[in-house]
């Protein structure tokens, strides 16, 4: 028996090793070929897009929670794994009889080409990926496996040596990050000029993070700030060929290039941004100089219909979200943007063009890579995250955090700051509460107030003894609405409460 297990090992592994070699192969051909054509089509990360598209909302916010940003890779390396495992499986079929290993890595491209075709905007062309996927992985594993069959083979199955491993290994990631780079030269990103804007916003203050460390500063540097979406991969946008449609009930349909948005008279805002995933406390928050076109200025070049009560934005995959019409147009800076702290937008942030909507949650009023506004009815459309039980209209909610000291801080006793940031976009803050070990609310210092669309620095002194020490925050908007303390998660309309942070002063 112990002969037989070994024997088995002996082939086994190396024919395992030749099903997951081949299907590295074909995966990094496939991810170049996708680089050409869309990202989005790479069998992986078709796949991993279907995952999320069918996972349900509580196994997403979890996700989020638990992992932050990290959920993408995360996802993704779940995915490759899944498909080495039966790549390897395939390998150890073909070495027995190579139409069946073939077969099982023929299924697995075929479903992530049918995953690329079930895309909102796919066409024939997606599934090509998965074709190259296919046709390279078996033609690799046919030459691997090719010295275990015929008259000449010995029955230890193919023979693999280190230098085969890191040969077709390094092989696999060099094209990997051919494509990664044939991605980002198509986007021509640098070569953009924004033009200065007919309306500019004065210098921002100098912050409250300046004196106190550890507050977050006042302005987000763009390489810092969050991101959230559904995107496994950014999309490749050429600036050249993209347009912008308003469609649906208006008077005229308008199509506008990214040349006509640059020529129009721009607007800088500074506006604070929250993901409706951002839990009390948490760090899906940021502060930016955007720049951009009013977007009821778009609207009313069209012309608005009486009969609408939602836009409905979709990005250049198709996906989309839906925005109240009445709460985007009542006199909010809320913007078509194509600027981000005096540059062009990155492609993380929606590369060449986004809405921003001050006062609404990212998921109803902030589609990235926008490509289409069509005015309509909640009757009518439904988008992406109304179909899955989300709020439709989800202003957010007033909230606070302590940056400093960080939760379970070892804080030396005497004079120290507490301090942090708190928003309410569109209605400001007006004052923010500190309460220490469960005693009386004490009125913290605010930093500058930028606007009421911008989140507000603020600190506390306190003369810190030695003990263990519980410490909250709470923030009043200016027309007196006072952060609630009943607790309530991301879904469906924003989390809500009061962050409590324990700290030990020794």
């Amino acid at each position: 028996m112990a002969d037989g297990l070994r024997s088995s090992l002996r082939t086994g592994i190396p024919a395992a090793a030749a099903g997951v070699l081949g299907t590295l192969a074909g995966l990094a051909a496939a991810h170049l070929t996708a680089a050409v054509t869309d990202p989005a089509t790479s069998p992986v990360v078709s796949v991993g897009s279907t995952v999320i598209d069918l996972t349900p909302t509580p196994v997403k916010e979890w996700a989020i929670s638990t992992f932050g940003t990290a959920d993408k890779p995360i996802l993704l390396g779940s995915v490759v794994a899944g498909t080495l495992v039966l790549a390897g499986i395939a390998g150890v079929l073909a070495r027995r009889r190579f139409a069946l290993g073939a077969g099982l890595l023929v299924l697995l491209t075929g479903l992530a080409g049918a995953a690329a075709l079930a895309r909102p905007t796919a066409s024939l062309v997606d599934a090509v990926p998965a074709v190259v996927a296919a046709v390279v992985g078996v033609l690799a594993l046919a030459v691997i496996i090719r010295p275990s069959r015929g008259p000449d083979a010995t029955a230890a199955g193919p023979r693999l040596s280190r230098r085969d491993l890191l040969g077709v290994g390094a092989g696999a990631l060099v094209v990997a990050v051919a494509g990664e780079w044939v991605a980002r030269a198509r986007t021509r990103i640098a070569d953009i000029t924004l033009p200065q804007a007919a309306r500019r916003t004065r210098p921002l203050p100098a912050g409250l993070d300046e004196r106190h460390p550890g507050i977050t500063p006042l302005r987000t540097a763009t390489a810092d700030f969050y991101r959230v979406d559904t995107r496994l991969t950014l999309p490749i946008v050429d600036v050249d060929s993209w347009t912008l449609t308003i469609d649906g009930d208006v008077d005229r349909e308008l199509t506008f290039t990214f040349d006509d948005l640059m020529r129009m008279p721009l607007e800088e805002h500074d506006i604070t941004m929250t993901c409706v995933s951002n839990d009390v406390g948490g760090r899906y928050v940021g502060g930016a100089r955007w720049l951009g076109v009013p977007l009821v200025r778009l609207l009313g070049q069209a012309g608005i219909r009486d009969a609408a009560d939602q836009i409905l934005s979709t990005d250049v995959d198709g996906f989309t979200i839906s925005t109240p019409l009445e709460v985007a147009t009542d006199g909010r800076n809320a913007m078509v943007v194509v600027g981000m702290n005096g540059e062009p937008l990155p492609r993380e942030h929606g590369f060449p063009c986004r809405l921003i909507t001050p006062g609404l949650y990212g998921f109803v009023g902030a589609t990235k890579w926008l490509t289409r506004l069509t005015l309509t009815t909640y009757a009518e459309r439904s988008a992406y995250w109304t179909q899955r039980d989300w709020a439709v209209d989800a202003p957010i909610k007033v909230s606070s955090r302590i940056d400093t000291p960080k939760p379970l801080a070892r804080v030396k006793p005497g004079r120290t700051a507490i301090g942090g940031v708190a928003w309410a976009q569109t209605r400001g803050i007006k004052s923010v509460e500190v309460r220490i070990d469960g005693g009386a609310w004490q009125r913290a210092e605010l930093g500058p107030e930028v606007n009421v669309d911008y989140w507000r620095q603020w600190y506390l002194a306190w003369e810190a003894p030695v003990g263990t020490h519980l410490l909250a925050v709470r923030a009043t908007t200016q027309d007196g609405d006072v952060q609630s303390p009943a607790r309530a998660t991301p879904f469906p309309a924003g989390s809500n409460g009061i962050q409590e942070v324990t700290v030990f002063v020794e």
